[in-house]
């Protein structure tokens, strides 16, 4: 069998960590000299169109990343399975990411970073309990169902949505368009980590923000986003902390990435911005977990996560 690397970033490290989780096999890397004909599998990230194009004996796609929005679109997709990449590393980043920020906005750490610099001392400030704070989590999967645990270890109120029903232990879950406002208005907290599909792209918009609790002991709603940047409504999202319906933002995702400079968000008092690195990829990891994936593959058993291409993820 041989691996084709086709990423829109450095190749190298992944191809090293292939090699020792696949011992023996061909490692093939997209712009260098390749049979074609014999590519079995790929591991990608963003492939230009047509680089996964004329592989006759191609099984499967992994995506390099928890998403697959930068496959969905892609002209003329192989009819194989995509499978995503779900492992506990990615995981653990996601929601350490998740109760940081979480936390930030809980004791309002962005407004004494403000005092610090302007050598303000100002303790007067009695911040609420995390008890007391509504935290919604947009997007009830994996990632977000560990996020969801380990901010209610730390007291927080935690509810989740998904588009479709779900049970959760210990968890009240909303779905669908008719649970959504009743989900929104019970959120002091609003942590998206949603795919993007057709159904998502621009729902986190002045509308959206418009249903969020306005009876929070936080002073006003917060948004957390760290799912995909296509989700959000940037120009709404400005608009809306300027005027008082959100608080503050912590945003790891970007409509355009890398965030253009003149982007009025790298400067707004109000918003925290991430290179979107809530999440990354380790190398090591997901080379160990595409190879187990092969394997079992190979010896008959069927492939994990795999997306459901009618849904987007």
């Amino acid at each position: 069998m041989s691996l084709l690397v086709a990423l829109t970033w450095e190749p190298e490290p992944w191809v090293e960590r292939f090699k020792v989780h696949l011992p023996g096999r061909p490692i093939a890397v997209l712009g260098e000299d390749f049979d074609r004909g014999s590519i079995r599998y790929v591991a990608t990230w963003g492939p230009k169109p047509g680089s996964l194009s004329g592989l006759p004996a191609l099984e499967a796609i992994f995506s390099l990343g928890a998403g697959v929005d930068h496959l969905m679109g892609y002209p003329n997709l192989p009819d194989v399975p995509i499978v995503r990449v779900s492992q506990d590393d990615l995981t653990h980043r996601m929601s350490e990411y998740v109760v940081m920020h979480c936390l930030m906005h809980l004791r309002d750490q962005r407004r004494y970073d403000a005092d610090q610099r302007a050598k303000r001392w100002a303790p007067d400030r009695e911040p609420p309990i995390a008890g007391d704070v509504r935290v919604g989590v947009m997007g009830f999967g994996v990632l977000g169902q560990d996020a969801a645990r380990k901010l209610k270890v730390m007291g927080f109120d935690v509810a989740g949505w998904s588009r479709s029903a779900k049970a959760v232990e210990g968890f009240e879950v909303f779905s669908g368009d008719k649970g959504l406002d009743a989900f929104l208005a019970r959120t002091d907290i609003l942590v998206s980590l949603l795919p993007l599909t057709p159904d998502t792209r621009g729902i986190l918009n002045r509308s959206l923000f418009q249903k969020l609790a306005r009876d929070g002991r936080l002073g006003g709603p917060v948004l957390i986003n760290a799912g995909r940047g296509g989700s959000q409504v940037e120009a709404d999202i400005v608009a809306c902390l300027d005027d008082g319906t959100l608080k503050a933002a912590t945003l790891d995702v970007f409509e355009t990435e890398p965030l253009p400079q003149d982007s009025p968000l790298w400067t707004h008092p109000r918003v925290t911005v991430t290179p979107h690195n809530s999440a990354v990829s380790d190398p090591e990891m997901t080379a160990r977990y595409i190879a187990d994936q092969i394997r079992r593959h190979e010896a008959g058993q069927p492939f994990q996560n795999v997306v459901d291409r009618t849904r987007g993820y």
